[in-house]
């Protein structure tokens, strides 16, 4: 699309804005209680399609789900006075009941190991409804024992340990230092915008990048599309380093629009962010917030409602697309502002 745009001479890559925003997934807000009571309930269910597919059903199995979501329930449903109290004996219980749980379905899992039914289908059904039961005891091992080290020994865990999700486990968790939103679940989007309003590098990145890390790679990928760098490169504090501005400078940038972040400013510095030029260019920054939240609210790339990461990164794309094909057709009907030749 972006070469397409080059083509018809209505793009020329003189001007870069970056920026990062955060699409969720849809998952709902996780917390030990409710990941625990989710492995409880999914096993549970699993198993009993497993025990309709038999034709001896299955042993050994009992329904704790009314039991975990007693106990998910009561731990939320308390107060933070209550927390202080009540909650470790509680958790101690959950835990022991998903515990109970995970074990048991294991079980029935190996009870089954080798079982052909006379129908291909069913067999093949009962194939992956195991397969699906030993994904979701792996990912209630994940929860369980964070949950533990966490509330019953008082352990820091590291959110590289965690799981916010057991039906979207790429889910990663973002502090981006926002008021309203301090902690965001999905993943952090990069993107670079033109002039014109096209988007003409993106990606999705894993865990929580800082975003220095990334004007490297954009003005190598607009290098790329464009064949020159940017003359205007700008972007927000969190894309600020010495060797960022140093790495624009180098590429043939002619101004470098990034404001210092924290630490004592130059002299040169102070005189550079109070240029025109640099104001201006900050001016043209901006505008990448609204193209962002006309990804949000026009092209519904807020909350990706596909299941995977492989889904995630396509619904990513085609808003991506989408906002660049709308785009170009708006600048392709817009009246042309070039004088015409008198005949």
């Amino acid at each position: 699309m972006v070469q397409a745009a080059v083509d018809l001479k209505i793009e020329d890559g003189k001007k870069l804005r970056v920026d990062t925003t955060v699409v969720e997934t849809n998952i709902h807000y996780p917390t030990d209680a409710t990941l625990l009571w989710d492995g409880v309930r999914v096993l549970t269910r699993l198993v009993e399609d497993l025990h309709e597919k038999l034709p001896n059903g299955v042993t050994g199995f009992t329904n704790r789900a009314r039991s975990a979501r007693r106990r998910m329930q009561e731990i939320q449903r308390m107060t933070s006075q209550q927390r202080q109290q009540q909650q470790t004996p509680k958790y101690r219980e959950l835990l022991r009941v998903t515990a109970q749980v995970v074990e048991s379905a294991r079980a029935v899992v190996q009870k089954t190991e080798g079982f052909q039914a006379v129908d291909r289908l069913d067999s093949l059904a009962i194939d992956q409804l195991r397969k699906q039961i030993q994904h979701f005891c792996q990912l209630a091992d994940r929860v369980i024992d964070p949950t533990r080290r966490r509330v019953l020994l008082g352990e820091q865990v590291p959110s590289q340990q965690k799981v916010y999700s057991l039906f979207e486990s790429h889910t990663d968790l973002i502090k981006r230092g926002k008021v309203q939103k301090p902690v965001e679940f999905g993943h952090k989007v990069f993107l670079a915008e033109s002039a014109q309003g096209l988007i003409t590098d993106y990606r999705v990145l894993d865990g929580n990048p800082s975003d220095e890390d990334q004007v490297p790679a954009s003005l190598e990928q607009h290098q790329q599309t464009f064949g020159r760098p940017p003359e205007l490169y700008g972007g927000d504090r969190g894309f600020y380093s010495p060797g960022n501005v140093k790495e624009c400078e180098q590429a043939g940038v002619t101004e470098v629009c990034l404001p210092q972040r924290g630490g004592t400013k130059t002299a040169q510095q102070k005189l550079h962010e109070k240029s025109p030029a640099f104001r201006q260019g900050q001016r043209f920054r901006a505008g990448i917030e609204g193209t962002i939240s006309v990804l949000f609210r026009g092209r519904g790339m807020k909350r990706c409602p596909a299941e995977g990461r492989q889904r995630f990164e396509v619904f990513v794309g085609a808003a991506v697309l989408t906002n660049n094909l709308m785009r170009i057709a708006a600048l392709l009907q817009k009246p042309s502002t070039r004088p015409r030749r008198a005949a």
